[in-house]
């Protein structure tokens, strides 16, 4: 670095939730009404460049080698702005991030993009934040970004109005249990209805939100205790409800969104089918098409073939508990 420019990067995995979070308590500062739990993917990965220069006249951001759009840049500048009002600092800042997996489709693309900007931004600000810290300045972006800054399962409490320090914490690291996902991608592009307006819609609209709120957090209490005890049935059974209960709510909204395709019902077919067969596999899906099967590691090998083998997926991963927030200044 030379004179006053100042530049640093991160790298952010993606996380999948188990316990899902659905809706708002407070939607200005992005607080969750309701506790959710997640791994995070050592795969999904986002690396992130930030670079602040007193000769900029205007933040320039580029996601995935292309200028943002208008609202994509305006998330990010308002990160950009939270940064610089803690460290006192006036330059703008040119951003370069990168994610190894597609966008804005349901793999959770924000989680691991607004913790790497956050982590990012904030050294090459000069700041010396906790992960604490870093969690809270990213849920304030992406609320499931808060889980990305640590590794491992994680655990994002909900928030009252006003909780601007709301942030993550571990419940146990990346190699407290050896279990996979399996990630089944079915249809490319990015989904018509973002997280945060279909968030909003059910809250308004949804006749099952008021459910959602009251039973989300015995699932999440009983995920929490499944991952300790490492119980995988448990674990999976509780998770599946989750997922259909959320889903639920953004289908019953008024007008109705659908995130599923049909390759979606047919890998859950498929997840249901392996069951079936004794294997322990279990599925979620987050607000999108695409399927996750969470297995163990030596079940991931014969629950991949056969998602493979299922109509309409395009192609599969397999992923395993990652690491944390990792910073380069």
């Amino acid at each position: 670095m030379s004179g006053d420019v100042r530049e640093a990067s991160a790298k952010a995995c993606a996380n999948i939730a188990l316990a899902k979070y659905w809706g708002k308590s407070d939607v200005k500062r992005n607080v969750p009404a309701v506790p959710s739990i997640s791994m995070t993917l050592d795969l999904l990965v986002t690396e992130t460049r930030v670079r602040f220069d007193p000769e900029l006249s205007a933040d320039l951001v580029r996601l995935d080698g292309r200028r943002a759009s208008a609202g994509e840049a305006e998330r990010v500048v308002t990160m950009l702005n939270r940064v610089r009002r803690e460290a006192r600092l006036r330059s703008k800042a040119t951003v370069a991030s990168h994610n190894r997996f597609p966008t804005a489709a349901g793999l959770a693309s924000s989680a691991s993009g607004f913790a790497a900007l956050a982590a990012a931004a904030s050294a090459a600000a000069g700041l010396r934040l906790s992960n604490r810290k870093l969690s809270a300045l990213a849920r304030a972006s992406s609320a499931s970004a808060a889980r990305s800054i640590f590794g491992g399962f994680v655990e994002l409490p909900a928030g009252q109005r006003g909780d601007d320090d709301l942030a993550a914490r571990q419940i146990a690291p990346a190699n407290h249990w050896n279990l996979r996902f399996v990630v089944a991608l079915t249809e490319p592009g990015k989904k018509k209805v973002g997280s945060t307006e279909g968030m909003e819609r059910s809250r308004q609209t949804s006749p099952y939100y008021a459910s959602w709120l009251d039973q989300a957090p015995k699932w999440s209490r009983k995920i929490k205790r499944a991952i300790k005890d490492r119980e995988l049935d448990v674990l999976g059974a509780a998770m599946e409800q989750s997922t259909l209960a959320f889903h639920c709510c953004a289908i019953t909204s008024d007008p109705p969104i659908f995130y599923w395709a049909p390759a979606t019902l047919a890998a859950l077919a498929t997840v249901r089918g392996l069951r079936q067969r004794g294997v322990s596999a279990w599925a979620t899906m987050d607000a999108g098409p695409h399927v996750k099967a969470l297995c163990h590691a030596a079940d991931a090998p014969r629950v991949r073939q056969a998602l493979d083998k299922t109509s309409g997926v395009t192609r599969t991963w397999v992923t395993k508990p990652g690491p944390g927030i990792e910073v380069q200044r």
